[in-house]
């Protein structure tokens, strides 16, 4: 049975040469709206960016990735305006942000000192905002600001832990929503 299983896929392989086609991603998200309905938020969320984990030996977990797991691993980027030095793992699809403390007043260094071996620290969900056309499309673009996400949030009882916006690692603003309000998990949010 699992010959006459396996020759019939080897043959049926050669008959769809399409589905073997890769296709293409497509960033841009479009649908029609009917006049009657009310449009939803003024952003949306985007793509998973990246999960940053708490490292106590930078160095050491940039080895780990890098000669053990064979990833791409980034240089060390101190980030002294937010207490953490980084390195970025690139995974194709997404990142590992490793993050370490740059002095002792970072909020990393708290983390570790409760999580002695490191662990998750957060993750980054990228930030969108939605554009209105005339003819009724639903368009997302890149965002100038994150201020309609964080205008939003607030009105939806979701606590902010900055103010305002600060510059994330990718020279991008970023906020921080409250882990109490997000399931436990600290969320970042980045504007794209």
């Amino acid at each position: 049975m699992a010959r006459v299983l396996k020759a019939a896929t080897a043959s049926a392989v050669g008959l769809f040469p399409r589905l073997q086609t890769p296709v293409p991603t497509v960033r841009t998200f479009s649908m029609s709206l009917s006049s009657h309905q009310v449009a939803g938020p003024v952003w949306n969320l985007g793509r998973l960016n990246h999960v940053a984990v708490a490292v106590p030996d930078l160095e050491k977990a940039k080895a780990f990735y890098k000669n053990v797991l064979g990833a791409q691993v980034g240089e060390t980027v101190p980030l002294p305006e937010h207490g953490v030095s980084v390195v970025f793992v690139n995974l194709g699809n997404t990142k590992v942000e490793l993050l370490h403390p740059l002095g002792n007043d970072s909020p990393i260094a708290g983390f570790l000192q409760k999580n002695k071996a490191g662990g998750m620290h957060h993750i980054c969900i990228e930030s969108r905002r939605m554009i209105f056309q005339d003819r009724g499309e639903l368009l997302f673009h890149q965002v100038d600001n994150i201020n309609a996400a964080v205008m939003d949030l607030k009105e939806k009882k979701i606590r902010i832990l900055s103010e305002e916006a600060k510059i994330g690692a990718h020279g991008k603003p970023v906020i921080f929503l409250h882990p109490k309000d997000c399931g436990g998990v600290l969320v970042e949010l980045e504007q794209v």
